[in-house]
């Protein structure tokens, strides 16, 4: 749709305007809703729906919950419907597709993404505490830590005036377990597991160093008194050059008397595995729990 002016989606008041016959619209466009296409040569994904949407949504409404951590970079599946947040009092025609709420919001508590409104990381933290398991919902903070979305006095602040808000309560108690090294979801996972247990805390992106006391490599979590480090081991490492790599970081660190646990995707269904085998392994370097 181009060579006629218009973008990736349309309303139909849009091209009929812009000179396109029906059977044109219709060829080209694949239907979001009433009135409201994408066309076929466009990518339907998240950002795009979204910026379809936003045409016929009303003044003030920006896109919030699961729809804005993905477009923030939180580690969710794209929703299958998009959560749109509206100021109390406007009105939204019932959508299938859409997912409304109804809140009065801060300007701070609204960002843009790719020219797409959504709720800043605070609020979208905050709204997802009511849904998210608390691992879960540790693993959406890392996520907008890492990617500048989100910071400890930005989200103080959110939380200080959210008053008895459903999730207030998991929000205000994740908070301070948030931490810009976790690099993947299933580390913030482990780490989350940890932490809840009665195990000693890990260290994020614990440095392992030499005789000499030179950094080799980086364990994604560890014990350093201990000398114990925690890998996640992601499909990457199954590539050929990523491999190599692993099989000198762990070469090097056994040279220096540490032990490496090593965990994958399916040890992420739950924290008993991983909490049970880090136990052992703490006791087995000297780790004793504090007597009751």
């Amino acid at each position: 749709m181009d060579d006629v002016g218009l973008d990736g989606s349309y309303t139909w008041a849009g091209a009929r305007a812009a000179g396109l016959s029906r059977r044109q619209v219709e060829r080209d466009g694949r239907r979001l809703g009433h009135g409201l296409y994408l066309s076929c040569a466009a990518e339907p994904s998240l950002r795009e729906l979204c910026r379809a949407w936003a045409q016929v949504l009303p003044t003030g409404a920006v896109f919030g919950g699961s729809t804005a951590a993905v477009l923030l970079g939180a580690p969710l599946a794209q929703p299958s419907r998009l959560t749109v947040v509206v100021p109390s009092g406007v009105v939204v025609p019932a959508r299938p597709q859409l997912v409304r709420h109804e809140r009065c919001m801060a300007d701070e508590d609204v960002t843009e993404v790719d020219g797409v409104r959504v709720t800043s990381g605070a609020q979208t933290f905050l709204d997802l505490a009511a849904s998210l398991p608390p691992a879960e919902l540790v693993a959406v903070g890392d996520a907008l830590y890492r990617r500048d979305r989100l910071d400890p006095d930005r989200l103080a602040e959110r939380l200080a005036r959210a008053g008895r808000v459903r999730g207030v309560v998991r929000a205000r108690a994740c908070a301070p377990l948030l931490c810009r090294e976790a690099m993947s979801r299933p580390e913030s996972l482990v780490r989350f597991w940890l932490v809840d247990s009665d195990l000693p805390d890990p260290e994020p992106q614990v440095a392992v160093v030499d005789r000499w006391d030179r950094v080799v490599v980086h364990g994604d979590l560890g014990y350093r008194d201990w000398k114990i480090a925690l890998e996640y081991e992601g499909r990457q490492h199954a590539e050929p050059e990523q491999f190599r790599r692993d099989v000198d970081r762990y070469s090097l660190t056994a040279l220096d008397g540490w032990l490496v646990l090593r965990f994958a995707d399916h040890h992420l269904t739950g924290p008993r595995t991983v909490v049970e085998r880090t136990r052992r392994a703490l006791v087995s370097r000297g780790w004793r729990p504090p007597p009751n």
